[in-house]
């Protein structure tokens, strides 16, 4: 099991997720462009367990999360050495480009070569994201799609810690694709009773 979780963007999605990977009981490292000091007052409202830190140093965890708006996506993660981490994508492609017959998370990946992409975290706000995931006797379900197994075993592993009924999708091509934005699970909220 990772310790450590990484966030990079410190935004309302990073900061859901920091409150996922306590909830999980791991530790935070989160970071913004603005640099550590920018991130006093989230770290306060965090409380124990979150430090603030470079993005050099955030994205040296174990499982990183790249939650940050879709088109800063290559700046955020432009230069950070990737080896064998586990990268979260937690983006959502708004009004992206043509992606030339790929996924979203199929370009994060070639962004963050050296490291294993999952895609997750993308399909619930982020209000939703950071609430007790437990409603009505049942668990709050999250999609996660991946090309390796072991990472999205450590990605399941983080999820089900924080309470969520995990959901494997299979392979970024397929499982990405019906995370995506206007596509099949996109925005979709479901319970596990």
């Amino acid at each position: 099991m990772t310790d450590t979780v990484g966030i990079i963007g410190a935004g309302r999605l990073g900061e859901a997720m920091a409150r996922t990977a306590l909830r999980a009981g791991r530790s935070v490292v989160i970071a913004n462009s603005r640099g550590p000091e920018s991130l006093a007052s989230l770290v306060s409202a965090l409380g124990d367990g979150v430090s603030a830190a470079t993005v050099e140093q955030a994205a040296s965890a174990g499982i990183v999360v790249v939650a940050v708006p879709w088109e800063r996506v290559p700046e955020a993660v432009q230069g950070l050495s990737w080896d064998g981490q586990v990268v979260i994508d937690a983006t959502n492609d708004w009004g992206a480009d043509d992606l030339q017959g790929r996924t979203s998370s199929e370009l994060v990946a070639d962004l963050v070569a050296g490291a294993q992409l999952v895609k997750a975290a993308n399909t619930l706000g982020a209000d939703v994201l950071s609430s007790d995931p437990h409603e009505a006797g049942g668990e709050r379900v999250i999609f996660i799609s991946g090309d390796d197994a072991d990472a999205k075993a450590e990605v399941v592993a983080l999820f089900q810690d924080a309470g969520f009924a995990a959901i494997d999708l299979g392979d970024l091509a397929t499982g990405g694709a019906m995370q995506q934005i206007h596509h099949p699970l996109s925005g979709v909220n479901l319970l596990r009773l």
